[in-house]
């Protein structure tokens, strides 16, 4: 079964604008399918991308005070 696919303007909304998109698809950062002239990036493609960006959060540990 086919997973859907992103324009590059859609795939944008996710991940900042068309122009950065268009980048990682040239640098070949980020998985993309092209016919003829147009592009389309797989869903799954931008969760992994952005999975793979994501920082986990730290978890704080309440301070003392000095005396």
């Amino acid at each position: 079964m086919l997973e859907p696919h992103l324009s590059v303007k859609e795939a944008a909304v996710f991940l900042g604008s068309e122009r950065f998109v268009r980048r990682l698809i040239a640098e070949r950062r980020i998985t993309y399918v092209k016919d003829r002239r147009n592009v389309s990036i797989p869903e799954s493609a931008v969760a992994e991308y952005l999975a793979a960006r994501t920082v986990p959060a730290l978890q704080r540990t309440p301070r003392r005070r000095a005396a």
